[in-house]
């Protein structure tokens, strides 16, 4: 990989490797933009085959951060971190407070949380050396998953408003992809609401869990993209949206959970072309994040919900500008996002400019 040309391209602020012989520690924190504010995104743990795939994920994921924090309408920039190995070796106290004097160092321009492999106790570690760590133990915030899944409801509600002409769920049929925590909370708004659900999941318990709950269909994984259904909601695995899938699907709108719903970019082309309407998965997710970023403040769980439910306006904005401009979703989403930054940028580039002689 050609790093610099890398940042060149996309635009990235700064790549910072973490290296620390005593703990072992080897990660790499990379912020995006900081247009908006100081950069967020939480600490992945993995054990990446390369050191080269570990600083492509960081790169990628980082990027995707300032997209989903400038859509939710957060005064916050993107960044990521990855530490290389297995979490249940790498992941030590030692490891842990070493990055967070990496964090420390950087004054606040990046602020980490939990991610794939972390949890509270090791926010709590990282604590210790840095004030610029979200989700811990002291911050209030408590299982986030029921703030995520109000979110993805209010997304699909707003899904369902542009693919069917009403918000009402009601007598819908959502095909459910994957019933964690997130989804079991998304399913119970449906199931309350009136919603007929069918549900898929490789964890036999959560399926069952879901059909005694909620009254849903059980089908095998294979079958959930084929499901006579209105609504698919993919809520497991990033990639499900692809050249196999797609010809399979009957639904008329897609609203999921998952991360990185669409292979690629030309798959959500391919859903515009049908017809099929597709939330954004940055967009309709952005619960999650929302909900930690509160913390930033003194978290209020209030004040939380109430800008979660603004997931539903944002998304038929996004929705206005795709057929407004008739573009795909996807490509709405992010050009709303880099509009943003953009008129902020040039607000305080002009700022700047008036107000030289007094800040000289």
């Amino acid at each position: 990989m050609e790093i610099f040309e890398s940042l060149k391209k996309h635009e990235y602020e700064q790549v910072v490797y973490c290296y620390d012989k005593a703990s072992g520690l080897k990660a790499i924190i990379v912020i995006h933009d900081t247009t908006l504010g100081p950069a967020l995104g939480g600490l992945r743990i993995w054990n990446y085959p390369t050191e080269e795939e570990a600083l492509e994920d960081a790169l990628r994921l980082a990027k995707g951060m300032t997209y989903k924090n400038a859509a939710a309408g957060l005064n916050l920039g993107g960044g990521k971190a990855v530490m290389i190995g297995d979490p249940k070796t790498v992941k030590t106290e030692a490891a842990l407070r070493a990055f967070g004097r990496y964090v420390e160092s950087l004054n606040g321009r990046y602020i980490t949380a939990e991610d794939v492999g972390t949890t509270e106790t090791d926010m709590d570690y990282i604590h210790i050396e840095t004030d610029y760590v979200t989700g811990t133990s002291s911050g209030g915030i408590g299982d986030p998953s029921p703030v995520t899944s109000y979110g993805i409801y209010q997304g699909m509600k707003a899904t369902a408003q542009t693919a069917f002409g009403s918000d009402s769920l009601k007598g819908k049929t959502v095909a459910v992809q994957g019933v964690g925590m997130v989804a079991y909370g998304l399913c119970k708004h449906l199931h309350e609401e009136g919603a007929n659900l069918v549900v898929t999941d490789i964890n036999e318990a959560a399926v069952e869990r879901a059909v005694n709950d909620f009254g849903a269909k059980a089908v095998a994984p294979e079958d959930i993209y084929s499901v006579d259904c209105d609504i698919f909601s993919p809520c497991a695995l990033g990639g499900v949206i692809n050249d196999t899938t797609i010809p399979q699907l009957k639904a008329k709108a897609i609203a999921g959970s998952a991360n990185n719903q669409l292979l690629d970019n030309r798959h959500g082309d391919i859903l515009d072309e049908k017809g099929i309407v597709y939330a954004p998965d940055y967009v309709i997710n952005s619960g999650g994040v929302i909900n930690v970023s509160d913390e930033l403040q003194g978290y209020n769980r209030d004040r939380v919900f109430k800008k979660v439910e603004a997931i539903y306006d944002i998304l038929l904005n996004v929705y206005r500008v795709a057929e407004e401009q008739n573009i795909p979703t996807y490509l709405a989403a992010d050009k709303m996002a880099e509009q943003r930054m953009a008129s902020i940028q040039k607000s305080s580039q002009q700022f700047l400019k008036n107000n030289r002689h007094i800040l000289s």
